[in-house]
């Protein structure tokens, strides 16, 4: 009998996880910062899409055609259910890899994604998204990848790999995978435990372990118990691509673009002095201890002059997302803690406090007394978009296009949120994908679509939700039993979403 699985776990769905790296209308910063040419999707592709969330948040808020597969039918089965909810149209399947790239009723597409997936699957099936994507990327299209990565991965590989034997040694199939990952986990801690050479050699092991007990079973048993688990190095990725054509352009980890909060002084003036690109890419893993890739590469990669950079960087549209009083000035890097300038951050996030949409050269523009040059306007940008504080921005005929869709995927996830916590995001056309909105907020928003207009009325129209399933809110680590306590906490949280959330929601045309 064939293992349709192939080793992948599959007995239990993976998380409603969304990935904002996904979104087309990120690679034009990204490129820009960079010094190149992008393209203008319009055609886009996601392989193993897992429960379809990123993918259809996408199609829904853009006027981009979408489409995908994921071999597990029960995340493809969903995907496409909210696809008809929305009316988006993304094409979602559940076919292998294999039988997906034998289509011949697909497009080109200029942009293709795989977040994560490729450090889960086997060699053939590299070979066979490789092939796929040489055939089927336009000249000048993207694909974004991302990947477990050494040198990071090389001291808790062994670990991992001690877990994965133990869950299919001694862990009983009948149990389930959620059952044999608490196992394996609790004899990885009972073996840290007798102080084994190993960990004194690799201390951090501990950490890794303690940081996996945070973590939801679901996303573990997908992110650590495959049977194919293949952490690479930049360089082998690089080889695996290059039949395809493909050329790095830049991290899609916004993040990543700012080195004084990635590398010392001395690790810069290091880097400065390799001349090879691709080599000295590697050895920045090195430097930060990489262990988790988010990459744009390009079919032909195309520079623009300093000047064309610019230019089309000052068009560049973005919104600020986040209230302006929440947006703390001070960030964990790999550096370790660190103060983002007050003189740059504070006038920049001043400008973009009313939430609604600017070009960068009106940032510009508004700023020109206050001495703050453009270079550090576009850091600042990258840097609060990586940290999600601020986010590109569609044009208005995609806006209004796309405002249809996302109205209706929106009532689809705001009444998956009566019964379940699982999706804690919403479809803004503005930009172009997800709002992260927990399951309280969206309950409310659920509440102002059935015709409601006060925060009192968020509030009751909430608990009568919750009361109908015996669901009590907790606050401060105790549960709050009576009616009149649960209805005074909604009630304050109705306020807060009222002045702080709700104006964004409507400035990103949510609601």
């Amino acid at each position: 009998m064939t293992d349709w699985t192939a080793g992948y776990v599959a007995d239990i769905a993976y998380t409603y996880g969304y990935y904002k790296e996904l979104n087309p209308l990120r690679i034009k910063l990204a490129f820009l910062n960079q010094g190149f040419v992008f393209p203008e999707v319009g055609n886009a592709c996601e392989l193993g899409f897992g429960q379809g969330l990123s993918t259809n948040l996408h199609a829904s808020a853009s006027v981009v055609s979408w489409h995908g597969t994921d071999f597990n039918p029960t995340q493809a089965g969903f995907a496409q259910e909210m696809s008809r909810s929305s009316g988006n149209s993304a094409k979602l399947s559940d076919e292998s890899f294999l039988d997906f790239a034998k289509r011949d009723d697909l497009p080109a597409f200029d942009y293709i994604g795989l977040h994560g997936i490729w450090s889960w699957i086997s060699d053939e099936n590299r070979r066979v998204i490789v092939d796929f994507v040489k055939v089927k990327l336009k000249v000048g299209g993207v694909l974004y990848i991302s990947y477990n990565t050494l040198p990071g991965w090389s001291a808790f590989a062994p670990m991992r790999h001690l877990m994965v034997e133990h869950a299919h040694v001694l862990g009983t199939e009948g149990r389930g995978i959620v059952s044999r990952v608490e196992g394996a986990m609790e004899f990885a801690t009972k073996l840290l435990q007798t102080n084994p050479a190993f960990s004194r050699a690799n201390p951090q092991v501990g950490d890794k372990l303690a940081q996996m007990k945070a973590h939801n079973r679901q996303y573990l048993a997908h992110e650590y118990f495959n049977a194919d688990f293949h952490p690479m190095h930049f360089a082998t990725m690089a080889g695996w691509l290059e039949d395809a054509k493909l050329q790095f352009v830049c991290s899609a980890e916004y993040f990543d673009h700012v080195d004084t909060l990635n590398l010392t002084n001395e690790q810069l003036a290091f880097l400065e002095e390799i001349p090879d690109a691709m080599f000295r890419e590697s050895v920045r893993d090195f430097m930060t201890n990489q262990q988790f890739r988010k990459d744009y590469w390009v079919r032909g990669a195309r520079s623009l002059s300093p000047f064309e950079t610019s230019e089309t960087m000052r068009t560049q549209q973005v919104i600020l997302t986040t209230h302006r009083r929440d947006v703390a000035l001070t960030v964990n890097s790999r550096m370790g803690e660190a103060n983002l300038s007050a003189e740059v951050y504070g006038p920049v996030l001043d400008v973009l406090a009313d939430h609604k949409v600017k070009t960068i050269q009106q940032i510009e523009d508004a700023l020109r007394d206050q001495g703050i040059s453009y270079d550090k306007i576009v850091e600042a940008i990258m840097m609060l978009v990586g940290l999600g504080h601020v986010s590109p921005v569609n044009n208005e005929e995609d806006i209004a296009q796309a405002k249809k869709t996302t109205d209706s995927v929106n009532a689809y996830l705001c009444k998956k949120a009566f019964g379940s916590n699982d999706i804690n995001y919403v479809a803004s056309p503005v930009i172009g994908g997800g709002f992260m909105l927990g399951r309280l907020f969206q309950i409310f928003l659920a509440s102002i679509m059935d015709g409601k207009k006060q925060p009192a009325d968020f509030a009751s129209y909430t608990w009568e939700i919750l009361a109908k399933q015996g669901q009590k809110l907790i606050k401060d680590g105790q549960s709050l039993d009576t009616e009149e306590d649960n209805l005074k906490e909604l009630k304050a949280m109705a306020k807060e979403f009222s002045e702080k959330t709700l104006p964004i929601l409507k400035a990103l045309k949510v609601i």
